[in-house]
């Protein structure tokens, strides 16, 4: 049983300003509207609704966070989350990209996106889901300009690999590896950029997803023992 099944709702968020003030490593996932990005989040987590996949592609407007820990995976979801003990926090970004919403909308959901990948302290890594069919679109790429700056790790899901032959697959694949090793820092190293084909039909790379997850999070090692502030006389 992965950790990930402890996943419970936390919070959600429209602006900046209201981005909780957990002091615990953040995990984005982003993704063009229609990529599969709440499917995957749902299928990683094992649970059907957890993150919101609208039959409508660009209706999630908001930032909305799931916590790791402080939770249970039996407990009903109305008992309270034990925040003191959330040892990492889902972050599910608004889809982008979507032609029918409305450009105010938009330039928000953008100003927004830029904003936190940018500048999130809290934020540890971005995981970035595609259609392997249709990888690197003009705003994915924009997404990694967004991030590339802050050094910290991508690891790209090529989502619906289902749709796709094993030729295909492979070219993908190739493909998003090629782009990724074109980014590099100042010194001219590659940045700690990633990618694996997966398939939540088929259940394809949930497991190497699931480790790269807890990995990039630190939930693959066990959390330091909490050090009590009474001494006994």
């Amino acid at each position: 049983m992965s950790i990930l099944w402890q996943a419970r709702f936390f919070t959600t968020v429209n602006h900046l300003r209201n981005l909780p003030d957990l002091q615990v490593p953040e995990l984005a996932f982003a993704g063009r509207s229609n990529a599969g990005k709440s499917t995957a989040i749902n299928t990683l987590c094992n649970q059907k609704k957890l993150a919101f996949a609208s039959k409508t592609p660009g209706r999630t407007q908001h930032i909305n966070y799931f916590s790791i820990g402080g939770a249970h995976v039996a407990q009903h979801r109305k008992d309270p989350t034990i925040v003191e003990e959330i040892r990492a926090l889902l972050v599910d970004l608004p889809g982008y990209g979507y032609a029918e919403v409305p450009g105010a909308a938009k330039n928000h959901w953008n100003e927004l996106l830029g904003a936190y990948v940018k500048n999130r302290d809290q934020l540890s890594a971005l995981i970035l889901i595609m259609d392997a069919r249709r990888p690197f679109t003009d705003l994915d790429k924009q997404m990694l300009e967004w991030f590339a700056p802050t050094g910290r790790p991508v690891h790209c899901i090529l989502a619906k690999s289902d749709k796709l032959n094993r030729n295909d697959s492979t070219n993908a694949l190739r493909l998003t590896q090629s782009v990724l090793a074109s980014y590099v820092d100042e010194n001219g190293q590659p940045f700690p950029y990633t990618v694996q084909l997966f398939s939540a039909l088929k259940r394809v790379g949930l497991e190497e997803a699931d480790a790269k997850i807890r990995e990039l999070l630190g939930l693959d090692r066990e959390p330091e023992p909490t050090v009590n502030a009474a001494v006994a006389e």
